[in-house]
């Protein structure tokens, strides 16, 4: 495990010499320390990806020659796939099956972008202009030097939807990793080095936000902020671009909504609700907290629910057979165990779930369901990200649609149905930027990935990944053997 920074294509340690302890959250043993960047290290790196940049030759290269380092950054993920995943269950708590997917998503993620880079050599849009003296094309550029700020519920993959799509475009980035969770992202560091990426093309720093990460907002030598996390974060990063107009995209929280009717079946109803909010221990920002189910399918689905929750096996990620690790650290453990404790006090019923019974350590929460929440309760309107679901039950559809959209957030939302015509309905009616019918969290990297309202600005994956990361120029051209005429002697 690497205890230095990547900057300049170079491992160099902390400016002031300082570490973060890496906290195993299923045992609550300091497995680990890793370096605490300050500020003098944010600049270092700013300076390495303005000289790659400015003078270095990774923006200049074709798109095609972009494409091959992306697929062997890939292929290096590939080859390292087992120990990226263990270290990502070390460090996140998450079983060691969804860690595997995740690491083979941030390897495809790469092949991905490289196919996107290459399509970008000789692209110029012909303009049809009114007069035929002139010739206009539109070209897409990098936008420069990015600065890419992550979270900690999938460190890799995280990582991979910015650094991916900054490299096919031709920039350069500064990454700075969650310090809850920044051993993978340090390993991407040595991977993109023996990939033959250019030194300065990509930095690694890892530290708390509110000291390098701040530094980095603040840094004028920073053309583009990347950001994911939370929606107070993500307003002061905003307000901080402004200063400098940064181009910014912003991935933040999410409260989103699961409307089930009543012809939907409740085995595939149950297993798509799980899959929403238990998956990752409810750490995913899209994961579908407030479950809707029609009146008449409410009581024998709610049971099914309950029972199943159950039997979910909880444990470290590392053993065979969990289904649901640890939460990230005590921090996140003791927010989500005040949400249950507040829902109580709200008059919600805890139909199962709350703390977990016998570990003697370790930061685990029981899968649990609420139910009898009033709809303007906490744990109703935030965002918990935790194994936590709220369930209500609704009498029409009109009555569901508006239940769902009530929410500042606006990431994401899914509608169960055997009537396909109403599944397009409510999926059309949804104020969310992600919708899924019939199912909850599928995610492909083809496809576009962001939020309406508080949830964010900008999307992330598929082309409209790329877009962040690239400036459009206008190039017209007088070709006429003519003089203009606006001044004649």
């Amino acid at each position: 495990m690497q205890t230095r920074l990547f900057i300049g294509g170079e491992w160099v340690p902390p400016a002031e010499g300082g570490t973060l302890p890496v906290v195993n959250p299923a045992t609550e043993a300091v497995i680990h320390h890793i370096p605490a960047a300050t500020a003098p290290d944010a600049e270092a790196a700013v300076r390495a990806a303005r000289a790659a940049f400015d003078t270095g030759p990774w923006p200049r290269i074709t798109g095609a020659e972009r494409a091959r380092t992306l697929r062997a950054i890939a292929d290096g993920i590939r080859a390292r796939l087992s120990d990226l995943a263990r270290l990502e269950v070390l460090d996140n708590g998450k079983p060691l099956p969804e860690a595997e997917w995740d690491i083979g998503d941030a390897a495809g993620c790469f092949d991905y972008y490289a196919g996107l880079a290459a399509d970008l050599d000789g692209e110029a849009e012909q303009i049809a202009l009114p007069d035929a003296r002139f010739t206009a094309s539109a070209v897409r550029e990098p936008v420069g030097v990015a600065a890419a700020i992550i979270p900690w519920n999938y460190p890799l993959l995280m990582a991979a939807w910015k650094v991916a799509p900054a490299l096919a475009a031709g920039c350069t980035m500064v990454l700075k990793p969650s310090e809850h969770t920044s051993l993978t992202a340090l390993e991407l560091g040595r991977i993109v080095a023996e990939a033959g990426l250019p030194p300065g093309v990509l930095n690694i720093v890892t530290g708390l936000g509110a000291t390098v990460g701040q530094a980095l907002v603040d840094h004028p030598g920073i053309d583009k902020l990347a950001f994911t996390g939370s929606v107070p974060t993500g307003a002061r990063l905003m307000a901080a671009a402004a200063r400098d107009i940064k181009n910014i995209s912003l991935e933040l929280g999410g409260k989103s909504p699961f409307v089930i009717f009543a012809d939907s079946q409740i085995e595939k109803a149950v297993e798509w609700i799980m899959f929403g909010i238990f998956w990752n221990q409810g750490q995913v920002c899209s994961a579908t907290s407030r479950v809707l189910v029609e009146r008449s399918l409410y009581p024998a689905l709610l049971e099914r629910l309950v029972a199943e929750a159950r039997r979910i096996t909880i444990g470290d990620g590392l053993e065979q057979g969990t289904l649901l690790g640890p939460l990230v650290n005590e921090q996140q453990y003791r927010k989500v165990l005040g949400f249950i404790d507040r829902a109580r006090a709200d008059g919600a019923t805890v139909a199962c779930g709350g703390r977990a019974e016998g570990f003697a350590k370790g930061y685990f929460v029981a899968p649990t369901v609420l139910t009898d929440v009033p709809p303007t309760a906490e744990v109703w309107t935030e965002e918990i990200f935790g194994p936590v679901v709220c369930i209500r039950p609704f009498d029409t559809e009109d009555e569901a649609v508006q239940m769902a959209n009530d929410s500042r957030f606006g990431l994401a939302a899914a509608v169960m149905s055997a009537d396909k015509a109403r599944c397009e309905r409510v999926a059309r009616a949804f104020r969310a930027g992600i919708v899924w019918i019939n199912c909850s969290q599928p995610t492909f990297t083809e496809a576009p990935w962001g939020g309406m309202k508080q949830s964010g600005i900008g999307r992330e994956l598929g082309r409209w990944g790329l877009d962040n990361y690239l400036e459009t120029k206008q190039i017209t051209a007088f070709v006429s053997d003519e003089p203009w005429g606006w001044y004649i002697r």
